[in-house]
This record gives C-alpha cells, structure tokens and sequence, in this order.
C-alpha cells in the first residue's frame, strides 16, 4: 500500500459545522507522536471552531500537508520516521504554511533554531492548550488579513470570491468547477448558508439583480450547475426542495 493511502488510513479528522468567518473552518494539522497530548490539542480547536487533522509521525505528516493543504502545522520536534526538523525543512522547501513548533526543552537554541528553520512561532511542553489555540487563531487571523483573495469553505466546497473560481475538494485532490457567472453566484451565495433552503425569488434578487430574469430561469441555471457537480461526484451537495426552492446540503 502506498503512503498516502496509509496517510489517510492513519490520520483522524474533526470536522464541526461549517462556518463564514475569517478563520473559522480552518483546518490545522496535528503533528504529535503522543496520542493524548494530540487528543487534548483536538478537544481544544475544535471547540474554537477550527478542524484537525492528526499525523502520529514525520512521515505521516509530509503526506497529509501534500494532500490536504492544511492552513497550519503544529508539529512536534521529537516525531518518529522523520523528525520535526526535517519534516519542517521539506515543508519550507515547497510552501509557506504557518508551522508552529512544539518542543519539550525550553532552551534559547531550540527555539532560535525553530525561527531559523522558517517557523512561525514555537511552544514549550508542558503548555496550556488554550494558549496554543490563542496562537493559531492569531497566526491564522495574520495569514487570512494579508491574502487578496477571499476564500470560503463550506464542506467539500472552496469558493475563491475575488477571483470566482470553486473547487471541490477531496482527500487525495482538488478539481476545478467550470462555472459560468451566474452559476457561480447561486453556489456561492448558498454556499453562504448550507442546508439553508433559497426561494427563487432570492436566488433571482441575489444572483441575478441586473436582469429581467424569471424565477424559472434559476431552474435553468441550477440544473447546469447540477450537471457540472455530478461530473466531478458531487451532485448530493444541491438538493430541490418541491415548492420551496433549493439548498445546498453539507453534511
């Protein structure tokens, strides 16, 4: 078996309700060897709203960052297979994901080399999780406040709103939805609110405002948008709801 397929095997995901906001959804990898100082890192983002993803070694954690492209690392020095260093020097290699370091002495050298390696910030075991989560959330929040693009997530979904590009994400790849404008706007503006049901008149208003379009005509865009979805495996996401409207279901 390869190593992604073990990867995933190995790797455990929180995901809680989806969100909009500038770091909520996020998704943080746990790179830790010590199953219950990961199950506590867990607990914690989680409950702030972010999702995890946990590595038990080095080698793990290379394959789940190249698959999954986490928004931030929390990566262990003492990891099995392949050390903290050396997974952070591969990562810094070919991307410029905030990683923090976690590190069990609190020695000036440790943590020099950390930022000298190219990491964000470093902490020191034993240390208050709350605290860690306070750090990502405001690396996060740094990293999010200097990109142009806008990105949401809802479930698979990733809508890029400055550029007007949407993917559908899975564990082993990203594809890209060939959408036209409108199509765009009526996924992106569900995609606002998932589970939520639209009517056509407000799909119509929010998505179509300059046009003299019939709610029919949402219909028209919405079987396409369909089609377009199922293409790639992802025609569950968009439901009609007899008489109501439509909703985008993120389960």
């Amino acid at each position: 078996m390869n190593q992604s397929k073990d990867a995933a095997k190995q790797a455990s995901h929180r995901y809680p309700e989806p969100t909009w906001s500038d770091t909520s959804n996020s998704l943080v990898l746990i790179a830790e060897d010590e199953p219950e100082i990961a199950a506590i890192l867990e607990a914690y983002l989680v409950r702030d709203g972010l999702r995890t993803v946990h590595a038990r070694d080095g080698l793990i954690a290379l394959e789940l960052h190249k698959t999954l492209k986490p928004d931030l690392v929390l990566l262990d020095v003492k990891m099995p297979n392949v050390d903290g260093w050396e997974v952070l020097s591969r990562i810094r290699s070919f991307s410029d994901t905030p990683v923090i370091m976690v590190t069990a002495l609190d020695q000036d050298i440790e943590k020099l080399m950390a930022l000298r390696v190219g990491a964000d910030d470093y902490v020191v075991k034993p240390f208050n999780p709350a605290e860690v989560t306070a750090r990502v959330r405001a690396i996060l929040r740094r990293v999010n406040k200097s990109m142009r693009s806008e990105i949401m997530r809802a479930g698979p979904l990733q809508i890029d709103l400055d550029s007007h590009l949407a993917y559908v994400v899975s564990q082993d790849k990203k594809t890209l939805l060939s959408l036209t404008l409108t199509e765009f706007r009526l996924l992106a503006h569900m995609a606002r609110a998932p589970s939520r049901v639209f009517s056509r008149s407000e799909l119509v208003d929010a998505c179509l405002p300059e046009s003299d379009a019939l709610e029919r005509t949402v219909d028209s865009h919405i079987s396409n948008l369909r089609k377009k979805l199922s293409e790639v495996g992802a025609a569950h996401l968009l439901a009609g709801i007899r008489g109501v409207g439509y909703r985008l279901g993120i389960d």
